[in-house]
């Protein structure tokens, strides 16, 4: 504006969402605890609480010797087999030959074919032994499912465990959620809308989608709603609490840009410009941030007035104006 060193805006409605605000739980969408797959004694445990595992590593090791040992049984036992079955391929092929020739009986070739057959089954059987023997020795390696945090351990090095004993829980904080229950009263609009987002000290975070459950507590007449938040935000972790702002619906507010608001202390105000380019420092309540930037003023401006964009300026603008009367 010409005559002033700095911008000035006017106040105006804005349409913006209706939003009603509950208390909210952060939590993991991932969370589980892995279990001893096999009996044993505990050999080796790789990590504790607070640290951070990538999915498939080993994260504890049962003594796996009888496994060790059985595995090499059966692989030998699979390789005798291998060999057998080689034997029998070549005598049923040399008798083949032999019945096209007819210089053997029928009662041969189906000897040969037969005792084909019975070598290959074997094989199959030693194979599927060797596979089982390999799964055991596997589970005597316990694996991370996916990239997490460790949060609680639950045996020690030298403990013997039993199969579906509990060994270790973990949570991904790549995915997480708020649980919100939301009173029976909203929860209609809450569905129809299906928008809400998580309040932050600086800002907001878009919900990525809602699940509304389909019964209400009992007791507080609450529905549980899960607030799906985008991946890769460093902002929450699970366990904390926050404010979750559902919409209800649109409304007119005034607003004005958020740099255009100043702080002194205590104080919230901005600097009110008037037709004759005289500056006022005026206090305002405003509420929160809606869009592009822009802050709803609750009290202490009215539509259409214009404010400085710049505050600072504003303030040094307002002592000169103020020497300017005096003298």
């Amino acid at each position: 504006m010409q005559g002033l060193p700095f911008d000035t805006v006017q106040a105006r409605p804005t349409t913006v969402r209706d939003e009603q605000v509950f208390d909210g739980l952060v939590e993991a969408v991932k969370r589980s605890t892995v279990a001893a797959q096999t009996a044993g004694r505990i050999q080796e445990i790789y990590f504790d609480v607070d640290d951070y595992v990538e999915a498939g590593e080993v994260i504890l090791r049962f003594r796996d010797k009888e496994q060790q040992a059985r595995l090499e049984q059966t692989q030998a036992a699979l390789a005798e087999a291998k060999a057998v079955y080689e034997e029998a391929q070549a005598e049923h092929a040399r008798i083949k030959n032999l019945f096209e020739r007819n210089l053997v009986s029928k009662s041969a070739m189906d000897k040969a074919t037969s005792a084909l057959e019975s070598a290959k089954a074997r094989v199959e059987s030693a194979e599927a032994r060797v596979a089982e023997a390999e799964e055991r020795l596997e589970y005597t390696r316990v694996r991370a499912p996916y990239s997490g945090i460790v949060v609680e351990r639950h045996v020690e090095v030298g403990e013997t465990a039993q199969v579906g004993q509990p060994l270790m829980t973990g949570l991904s904080l790549e995915h997480l959620r708020a649980r919100v229950d939301v009173p029976q009263t909203f929860v209609n609009t809450v569905r129809e809308r299906g928008e809400a987002r998580v309040l932050l000290p600086r800002g907001s975070l878009p919900a990525e989608s809602l699940i509304v459950f389909p019964y209400a507590d009992e007791t507080a007449h609450t529905f549980r709603v899960r607030v799906d938040l985008p991946p890769g935000q460093n902002e929450l972790y699970p366990g904390m609490l926050v404010k979750v702002a559902f919409t209800t619906g649109e409304a007119e507010r005034l607003t004005v840009p958020r740099r255009a608001i100043a702080r002194r202390s205590e104080v919230t105000a901005v600097y009110v410009v008037d037709e004759r380019n005289r500056v006022t420092f005026r206090q305002v309540r405003v509420g929160r941030e809606v869009v592009d930037g822009r802050v709803e003023v609750l009290a202490g401006l009215a539509a259409g007035e214009r404010v400085a964009l710049d505050p600072v300026r504003a303030a040094a603008y307002l002592k000169g104006q103020g020497r300017s009367d005096d003298s």
